[in-house]
């Protein structure tokens, strides 16, 4: 069973193609790829992000406050209508990302954001979940904001699998056809060569790998997928307002 419930700290940094490759073949020395990209293959991840009407929890969250928090559905590839995904409600308290998921076909999780009534229990769901992701549905009247995908290469630590670090590119989103069944096209939210990388860990990162980031200047950056798409929306609107004034 995939893990459901995750606590951890999360970095981020930017980087170019060249950054990557570099930092990309330094980690092997001590991490080893995700089961989904052995062959040097990428694996793509697709969300749809939910939000109220005028985007509250996305513009309570770029205000930085010490408690966040954020409602998405995930798949990986391109799911079926009768596929598996998981609904997540993801927490940021103090700086410690919490989240908590649990599979759910997607029709299933379609249902349950738009109807807030919790799906018939199945051996595939995590109750405790859905009774909190219920509760959050009480509160919010959400609706689908922006579809955001892109493509993953994960690692593991060896000796430690607490720790992952990630690499995403190719970030793209779009705010019609908001259907995950319905392909994972949308207009780029990073450069061409760009990288995203997360490093994820329950406690403090090993010694080896705060001297590798510094020995190859890596900064931490914040940078949130759905925080920048909403921004670049924004503005983009914005300079739409004034064009016609």
């Amino acid at each position: 069973m995939a893990i459901e419930v995750f606590n951890r700290y999360e970095n981020k940094y930017l980087m170019d193609s060249k950054a990557f490759y570099v930092i990309y073949n330094r980690l092997l020395e001590y991490m080893e790829l995700d089961e989904y990209n052995k062959n040097d293959k990428f694996y793509s991840i697709s969300n749809m992000y939910y939000d109220t009407e005028h985007d509250s929890l996305i513009r309570n969250s770029l205000a930085k406050p010490k408690y966040r928090e954020k409602l998405r559905i995930r798949a990986y590839g391109i799911p079926e209508e009768d596929g598996k995904v998981y609904l997540e409600l993801k927490k940021k308290v103090f700086g410690l990302v919490n989240k908590r998921r649990t599979a759910l076909m997607l029709n299933e999780a379609y249902d349950f954001v738009r109807s807030g009534v919790e799906p018939e229990f199945k051996a595939y769901m995590n109750k405790q979940v859905i009774q909190e992701i219920k509760y959050f549905l009480q509160r919010y009247d959400l609706q689908p904001k922006v579809y955001l995908a892109y493509d993953r290469i994960a690692m593991f630590c060896k000796n430690n699998r607490d720790l992952r670090i990630t690499f995403d590119t190719n970030i793209r989103s779009r705010r019609y056809d908001l259907k995950l069944e319905n392909g994972d096209q949308g207009e780029s939210l990073i450069s061409r060569g760009q990288w995203l990388m997360e490093v994820k860990a329950e406690k403090t990162v090993p010694l080896w790998l705060s001297k590798m980031l510094s020995e190859h200047q890596m900064f931490r950056t914040s940078f949130s997928k759905y925080g920048n798409e909403y921004k670049k929306m924004r503005n983009e609107r914005l300079a739409g307002e004034r064009i016609q004034l």
